[in-house]
């Protein structure tokens, strides 16, 4: 066996490993479209949610509810497209959807997401409203991070960005809506953009 044969079967049986570790079947069009989701959840917010100057939200008002209800709309419709490309990504290069890897990633995506949601709803029941948006990206750029060592493509860059811009959004209160439109739309559009170019390129 030459060395030429010996390094790819190496590279070979690495890439068989790294398939069976991590699950691959991510699908880059699922964080353009959670992406844009995002801003068009932001955007209706601003328009007709967001009090007028000089008034307040407060968790026992109309609007706050309505808010609630569509950040909720935001999050479901990015659960579901991001489930539905996933599936036909995984059907397609004859991948597994539901296994120990699986499994896994959504341990340690959901435990940091998880207690971030509820720290931030107790906040919110304690009338802290201001540090909302950032403690939503904090925690959700934790969870990426938690994650990524069971899923390829350089997610963590992306938990990284979003923590970064989550600390940046607390040290800048009044502009929340305005840094969790970058955070949760922007970010995402251009990651998966990125990961949609590298799936179709393979």
């Amino acid at each position: 066996m030459s060395e030429k044969d010996y390094l790819k079967d190496i590279s070979e049986i690495k890439n068989l490993m790294n398939r069976s570790s991590r699950f691959i079947s991510l699908s880059g069009l699922s964080g353009i479209f959670a992406g844009m989701y995002a801003i068009i959840g932001a955007l209706i917010a601003y328009l007709y949610l967001f009090p007028a100057a000089g008034e307040f939200l407060t968790i026992h008002s109309w609007n706050f509810k309505l808010l609630l209800a569509l950040l909720a709309s935001v999050a479901l419709l990015s659960i579901i497209t991001a489930y539905l490309l996933t599936t036909q990504r995984a059907k397609r290069n004859n991948e597994k959807i539901w296994d120990t890897t699986t499994r896994r990633l959504l341990i340690n995506f959901l435990v940091p997401l998880v207690t971030g949601g509820i720290y931030i709803i107790i906040k919110l029941n304690s009338q802290h409203y201001g540090l909302s948006a950032s403690l939503m990206l904090i925690f959700y750029g934790l969870a990426l991070i938690n994650a990524s060592k069971y899923t390829i493509g350089n997610v963590k860059y992306l938990g990284y960005a979003e923590i970064s811009i989550g600390l940046i959004c607390a040290a800048l209160p009044g502009y929340g809506l305005w840094f969790w439109l970058l955070g949760f739309g922007l970010f995402h559009i251009i990651y998966g953009s990125i990961m949609y170019l590298k799936e179709e390129k393979n």
